[in-house]
């Protein structure tokens, strides 16, 4: 018997890290387009690598959803029928959106399915079937609500629900903030937050001296210990926040939260020792410190993460695996130096990590090295079960 589990939404900041992210497990992916997203820093697809991409994930069961989720102004209104028509062309799943001017656009223009962004901050059922009347299919609830308060909406309102499960947090209302436009003169709502809360500010009181302060910035969200209480709720997709974070983060998170919901849709339960084992694992991505944010009650006190915490670094992404031949080779791209006599670590699909000294560094064309260095095409010995995509990194500390 199988029980029913949620879709796992990752984040697809490029073309690469859309086929780690779906070859780690993860359901669908959301991505953003050379225009109207909300992460106009990131490396966004162009038009030939959201037609790869769309085929990549559908060929291995997953969907693709694209972000349409900048406020426009009318001038931003450009452009926008001709690339509605371009993801339809593409054939995407679904497109998300914050904007209800852009939303009757995209009703328009087109018979994209529609997803409501979390910028919209729906919080309440009768929003919920405001937008629903309005053509929207699923709604990615505001961060402020807890799954206690979805699962009230899920039972007011027959619509699709997604929530965050993991990922950085915002101190405004999901994301409906300017201080980057005065601090920075970019539009945190139309693609260019400097991400002004995460920095230091110096406070006064009553002409005391200065204190120093990280009054804004907000713990970062870990839900594993909640996946039980989402599926409970009915929530539909658990959402992975981070298009502009590492292969190594999307893969490893992806990995984790795939396998935490395959152990729970084959047993009924999430009653294993390879919890330790997930946690550990999201250890090891870069963050700040973890909380349930809102997924329980209100956010606190307890939810800031001031100057005093440690930022965690990430584990070492050694390299990626471009292709696996099986009891032959592995052709590999290094992304960051490591030397013979380190120990590797290659994250398998599903399990975990394979452990190998490294005896030689040997780069395609047969030339021996002692360090090796991005970018370079590594030949290195078979792995059972190794595939392409695969991360290799460094073991921690460099070796056993």
């Amino acid at each position: 018997m199988t029980h029913w589990v949620p879709e796992l939404l990752a984040p697809a900041g490029s073309l690469e890290k859309l086929k780690v992210a779906v070859s780690y497990g993860a359901d669908a992916v959301y991505l953003g387009g050379q225009k109207f997203g909300l992460r106009s820093a990131a490396d966004n697809f162009t038009p030939s690598e959201l037609r790869e991409g769309v085929r990549f994930a559908h060929l291995h069961g997953s969907q693709v959803y694209v972000v349409l989720n900048s406020f426009l102004h009318d001038q931003d209104f450009e452009g926008l029928p001709e690339f509605l028509s371009l993801l339809e062309d593409c054939n995407v799943d679904a497109v998300i959106v914050s904007d209800r001017g852009v939303i009757e656009a995209i009703k328009e223009h087109s018979d994209l399915v529609i997803h409501l962004s979390t910028q919209a901050s729906c919080l309440n059922a009768a929003a919920a079937k405001l937008w629903k009347d309005l053509g929207v299919s699923r709604i990615v609830l505001g961060r402020e609500v807890s799954i206690d308060e979805a699962k009230r909406i899920k039972e007011k309102v027959d619509i699709e629900l997604e929530m965050f499960v993991h990922g950085s947090m915002c101190m405004a209302y999901s994301g409906n903030c300017v201080i980057s436009n005065y601090t920075q003169g970019r539009d945190s709502n139309r693609g260019g937050c400097a991400h002004s809360c995460r920095f230091e500010y110096s406070l006064t009181k009553n002409d005391e001296e200065k204190k120093y302060a990280h009054f804004m910035s907000s713990k970062d969200l870990q839900g594993i210990r909640q996946l039980d209480e989402f599926i409970n709720a009915g929530i539909d997709s658990l959402k992975v926040e981070g298009r502009m974070k590492s292969h190594h983060y999307a893969g490893t998170i992806s990995k984790v939260y795939s396998e935490a919901l395959s152990f729970y849709k084959n047993s009924g339960s999430f009653m294993s020792d390879d919890l330790y084992r997930w946690e550990e694992e999201l250890s090891k991505v870069s963050h700040r410190s973890y909380t349930s944010a809102s997924l329980e009650h209100t956010a606190g006190f307890d939810s800031i993460f001031d100057e005093r915490q440690h930022v965690s670094s990430e584990a070492n992404m050694a390299a990626i695996i471009l292709e696996a031949k099986e009891d032959q080779y592995i052709l590999a791209e290094v992304r960051s130096p490591f030397h013979v006599g380190d120990t590797l670590e290659y994250l398998p699909f599903n399990g975990e990590a394979i452990i190998s000294k490294v005896d030689s560094i040997i780069d395609a064309s047969g030339e021996s090295f002692e360090k090796s260095r991005p970018g370079m095409l590594l030949r290195l010995p078979a792995i059972k079960g190794a595939r392409a995509y695969n991360i290799i990194r460094v073991y921690p500390g460099g070796q056993l």
